[in-house]
């Protein structure tokens, strides 16, 4: 039977202009309580700067909301993202973790810049630039938007797959957070350290398992079963492998803007059966429930 707490329309993943999304944090915010979302986590990447005007504009609308942050990992060769959720933003242990995470970006933003236009993109820094909300966190996603304005590819997927992966032209790597650290910072800020889109990283599954393990054991909790990008195959997966791990199951859109993704706020369908909803104890998910 499905309970109160899996009925839950929650969304505990996405992002603003803080990070890469198009929305202001209150913009997002109000996109949520619109499309009816009941609890709301705002994930920038690295960043927690946008919180505290979210958390305003939810208590205002009357949205439970919980702060959180998207933390970008190193691990075998992929970047893999780790959400810390419910966090106390005032962690100095947290802040400085990611502003040292945060560090790297410009270096290796400009990098990126050098090589696209060596392959013909036009003015690509200034052109990305254009796209940032702050200019910390200039990410791929930054240039990808650009070079869709620039008429040189139809969308960003596009621009992914020709520019910005690893062999293309665009692709500059980078060493991020450590999975033990970035966990260490989530559970030592009170928070919940949950996996993000799992099925989105390029590992076999014995090297998938490898990591989640490593997960568990370094202190994560969670995993996200049902997300924006993955398939409703996916979704069984993952649930099967929540079990497996004895992790929570968390559910979020990864929303960047209303023109992204294949997936709104809110827009998602529940959490299978049997599974823990990582907000079950929550005492924002009991006043919504």
């Amino acid at each position: 039977m499905t309970s109160a707490a899996h009925r839950l329309n929650a969304d505990l993943h996405c992002h603003s202009t803080v990070s890469d999304g198009v929305l202001r944090p209150e913009e997002v915010v109000r996109r949520a309580a619109a499309n009816g979302v009941q609890l709301l986590a705002l994930t920038d990447h690295d960043e927690l700067d946008g919180i505290a005007v979210a958390a305003r504009e939810a208590d205002r609308l009357g949205l439970a909301f919980v702060p959180g942050v998207e933390v970008s990992v190193s691990w075998g060769g992929e970047t893999i993202h780790v959400l810390g959720l419910s966090v106390d933003c005032a962690s100095a242990p947290l802040r400085d973790g990611l502003a040292r995470t945060r560090g790297g970006r410009d270096e290796r933003a400009r990098e990126m810049a050098r090589q696209l236009e060596a392959v013909g993109v036009p003015d690509p820094w200034n052109g990305a630039l254009r796209h940032v909300g702050n200019p910390e966190l200039i990410s791929r996603t930054h240039f990808a938007r650009h070079i869709v304005a620039s008429g040189l590819c139809t969308d960003i997927g596009e621009v992914f797959e020709r520019y910005l992966s690893e062999g293309k032209p665009g692709f500059v790597e980078h060493r991020w957070a450590r999975l033990d650290e970035a966990v260490d910072w989530i559970v030592g800020a009170g928070g919940v350290a949950v996996m993000a889109h799992p099925a989105r990283y390029r590992l076999d599954e014995t090297a998938l398992w490898a990591m989640l393990a490593e997960f568990r054991d370094a202190g994560g909790e969670g995993i996200e079963v049902v997300c924006g990008s993955h398939t409703a195959d996916q979704y069984g997966r993952f649930a099967d492998c929540a079990r497996r791990f004895g992790f929570r199951a968390s559910r979020g859109s990864d929303f960047h803007g209303p023109d992204e993704g294949s997936v709104d706020l809110g827009g998602l369908p529940p959490l299978p059966d049997a599974l823990v909803p990582v907000w079950r104890d929550w005492p924002q998910a009991a006043v919504t429930s």
